[in-house]
């Protein structure tokens, strides 16, 4: 079946997998990069997992832990080969890439994890930071690890939330203060 997309051959394939991989704020799996790349409908599975193996090959792009970033040799041929890519993929990629730096932003900023305690109960350790630092750091103990998992899972749908939840608390007037 012919291709009905702007990218045509293995050389534009390698192209935009260089453009987006240039473009992410940290190194990322695979399939977040094919994903990023199925933007324009020249792009088939098998041929991209072709260019993506080259390209690490080559030193283009590295493979550290199933995650795969690109290398200062990647930079500069993208920087060389990026006008090549149709501008109308690019404006694509763009979004694309806009809405998946932000969500592994999002993720670097807000952590929590559980950790079991000697006595049988568990912490729940929760961060929420922004660009300048941390903003909170909270530890809560739970009887019991589907209460610490909620504790967790509640803290990570909303961060902002507690924060402020917790600002208002520490910061109302109370009466012993009068």
């Amino acid at each position: 079946m012919e291709s009905h997309g702007f990218i045509h051959d293995e050389l534009e394939l390698k192209f935009l997998i260089l453009y987006i991989t240039a473009r992410l704020i940290e190194p990322v799996t695979f399939d977040v990069i094919l994903d990023l790349a199925m933007c324009d409908d020249g792009v088939n599975y098998f041929a991209f997992s072709a260019c993506m193996d080259d390209l690490v090959e080559t030193g283009h792009l590295t493979k550290k832990e199933g995650l795969y970033a690109i290398t200062d040799k990647g930079l500069r041929n993208s920087e060389i080969c990026e006008s090549s890519l149709a501008y109308s993929v690019r404006l694509e990629c763009d979004k694309g890439l806009d809405v998946c730096n932000r969500k592994l932003r999002r993720k670097s900023q807000v952590r929590s994890n559980v950790e079991k305690r000697p006595n049988g109960t568990y912490t729940v350790q929760m961060s929420l930071d922004d660009d300048a630092g941390n903003i909170m750091s909270l530890q809560l103990m739970a009887v019991r690890e589907d209460m610490a998992k909620m504790l967790q899972n509640r803290f990570l749908a909303a961060p902002e939330q507690t924060y402020h939840a917790m600002m208002q608390v520490l910061m109302k007037d109370s009466q012993a203060d009068k």
